[in-house]
C-alpha cells in the first residue's frame, strides 16, 4: 500500500486547534470559581459560558490557521463576530466566576491579533488592556491586577509573532508555487518550440520528396522508389527526434543540419551553396547555428519561391540567404519566434531582412566577438 504524502496545510487544519487549546488551562481558575458559585443559575451559566468561550476561541484560531495560501482571509464581519461572541460569553461568565472571568480578556486579545488586520488589532489590544484596568476599579469588591495587563500584552505579542511567521510561510509557499508554475510553462514552451522546429523541417523535406517522387514515378520509377525510401527514412528519423525531444535528449548539430539542408534544397529544385567545412565554428555555438540553418532552410523551401540559397557560416555568425520573394507574413509564425528565444538565450542577435534591392530573404544570427578580439 502506497504511503500518502500529507499536505502541510492539511496537517495545519488538523492540528491548528491544539495550538490554541494548549493555553486554555489558564481558564481553570474562572471555571473553578464558577463551579463553586452559591447561586445555581450563576454557576450553570458561568460553566456553560466558559466552555462555549473556550470552543469559540479554539475555532477562531483554527479558522485562521487552516486557510490555504492561495485563499483570502474570511470576511471581516465574520471575524468581528467571533470577537464579539467571545466578549459576550466572557461577560456571561462574570455572575458565576466573578472577577476571575476577566482572564478571558487575555484570550480575546490573542484572538483579536490573529483575526484583525493592521491597526485594528492594535486598537483592540489597547481597549482590552484599558478594560482590564478600569473594570476592577468600577466594580465594587474587585481589585486591580497589573498581571492581567501584562498577560494581555505578552499574549498579544506572542500571537503577533506567530501570525508573522504564518504570513511569511504563506508568501514563501506562493513563491515556490509560482516558480514551479513558471518552470512548467518554460518546459512546455521549450518542447513546443523544439517540436515545431523538428517537425516543421522534417515534414517540409518529406513533402518536397513526395512531390518529387510523384513527378518521377511515370518516367523514372527507379528514382521515384529511391525518393520514397528517403521519405520512409526521414519519417523514422522525425519520429526518433520527437521521442528524443520529449525525453530532453534531442541534440542538433551544425554538420547534420547542413547535410539535411542540402538534401531538402536539392529535392525542392533549389541550387544550394553550402559551406564544406565548419572547423572555425566553436563547439558551443554549433547547436545554435544548426537551429538557424534548419529554420532558415525550412522557410526557404516553404515560402521563398527561390532558385538559389546560400548559407554562410563563420566563427561568430551564421546566415541563410535566398533570391526569392523576400520577407512575408508567412514567416511571422512560431518558428522565428522560437529561434529568437534561442538566440537571445545564447546572447546572440537575430536579424531578418530583405537580402537586396531586388528581393530575397536574409536570416542572420550573430554573436558578439570575444572582448579580446575587440581591443585595438
Amino acid at each position: 500500500m502506497r504511503a500518502r504524502v500529507s499536505d502541510p496545510f492539511e496537517r495545519r487544519r488538523r492540528l491548528g486547534w491544539a495550538v490554541a487549546a494548549v493555553w486554555l488551562f489558564f481558564l481553570g481558575d474562572p471555571l473553578s470559581q464558577a463551579w463553586h458559585a452559591d447561586n445555581t443559575v450563576a454557576r450553570h451559566l458561568g460553566i456553560l459560558a466558559l466552555v462555549a468561550f473556550a470552543v469559540t476561541y479554539v475555532l477562531s484560531f483554527r479558522l485562521m490557521r487552516a486557510i490555504p495560501p492561495e485563499s483570502e482571509a474570511p470576511p471581516l464581519p465574520l471575524r468581528l463576530g467571533l470577537i464579539a461572541a467571545m466578549l459576550g460569553l466572557g461577560a456571561l461568565a462574570v455572575p458565576g466566576a466573578g472577577e476571575s472571568a476577566l482572564a478571558t480578556l487575555v484570550y480575546v486579545a490573542a484572538a483579536a491579533v490573529m483575526l484583525l488586520p493592521g491597526r485594528q488589532r492594535i486598537a483592540a489590544v489597547g481597549l482590552l488592556a484599558a478594560a482590564s484596568v478600569t473594570l476592577p476599579a468600577a466594580v465594587p469588591g474587585w481589585s486591580a491586577d497589573t498581571g492581567l495587563v501584562f498577560g494581555i500584552v505578552v499574549a498579544s505579542t506572542a500571537v503577533f509573532g506567530m501570525t508573522k511567521v504564518v504570513e511569511r510561510n504563506r508568501q514563501l509557499l506562493r513563491a515556490y508555487e509560482e516558480i514551479a508554475r513558471l518552470a512548467v510553462s518554460e518546459e512546455r514552451s521549450r518542447m513546443a518550440r523544439d517540436l515545431h522546429d523538428i517537425l516543421g523541417h522534417s515534414l517540409t523535406v518529406v513533402t518536397v520528396k513526395a512531390e518529387l517522387a510523384g513527378r518521377l514515378l511515370p518516367d523514372h520509377p527507379g528514382r521515384a522508389a529511391s525518393e520514397v525510401a528517403d521519405i520512409e527514412r526521414l519519417s523514422r528519423e522525425a519520429l526518433a527526434d520527437v521521442r528524443s525531444t520529449i525525453r530532453g535528449a534531442r541534440e542538433v548539430t551544425l554538420a547534420g543540419e547542413l547535410a539535411s539542408a542540402r538534401a531538402a534544397l536539392t529535392g525542392a529544385g533549389i541550387d544550394a551553396d553550402l559551406p564544406s567545412a565548419i572547423d572555425e565554428v566553436p563547439g558551443d555555438r554549433r547547436e545554435l547555428f544548426g537551429w538557424v540553418v534548419r529554420e532558415g532552410v525550412t522557410n526557404v523551401v516553404r515560402h521563398s519561391g527561390a532558385r538559389r540559397c546560400t548559407v554562410h557560416v563563420g566563427r561568430d555568425s551564421v546566415e541563410v540567404v535566398d533570391d526569392g520573394r523576400g520577407p512575408s507574413s508567412a514567416l511571422d509564425g512560431s518558428g522565428l519566434a522560437g529561434l529568437h528565444e534561442r538566440a537571445r538565450a545564447a546572447g546572440a542577435r537575430l536579424t531578418v531582412a530583405r537580402a537586396g534591392p531586388h528581393g530575397g530573404f536574409r536570416l542572420r544570427v550573430e554573436l558578439a566577438p570575444p572582448a579580446a578580439s575587440m581591443r585595438a
